[in-house]
């Protein structure tokens, strides 16, 4: 399982890899860096990868998990509800290649302001 680590002002956290095609295209990208977005309590950034849709990819995410979002080439990390929410559940606008997971308490991203830089290392 390949690691990574994702830094945005003073917080930094791992991240654990699966095995998708996804997770190995981005983990070749890296390192990278982007202007974060949130969304609810999502944070996503723009990323120097272009990949399509999985067959598996989903809506539905839990806490922590990572996904990339074809329509808008991002690196999303979701830690609660987003607007299109059904419950405390996070949920991407539309579907998401899931590549992997944080590792710990996903929640200090509440703190990240839009704007901030998200540092994507291995």
């Amino acid at each position: 399982m390949k690691k990574i680590i994702i830094t945005v002002e003073e917080i930094s956290l791992t991240a654990t890899l699966n095995d998708s095609d996804t997770a190995e295209k981005i983990y070749k990208a890296l390192p990278f860096e982007g202007i974060a977005n949130t969304w609810g309590d999502e944070v996503y950034f723009n990323i120097p990868v272009s990949l399509d849709q999985e067959p598996d990819a989903r809506a539905d995410v839990e806490v922590g998990e990572l996904g990339y979002w074809p329509v808008g080439s991002a690196f999303c990390i979701f830690f609660g509800p987003t607007p299109v929410s059904k419950d405390e559940k996070p949920r991407a606008a539309s579907p998401v290649n899931i590549f992997g997971k944080v590792d710990g308490d996903v929640k200090v991203l509440k703190q990240v302001p839009g704007g901030a830089t998200v540092k994507v290392d291995k």
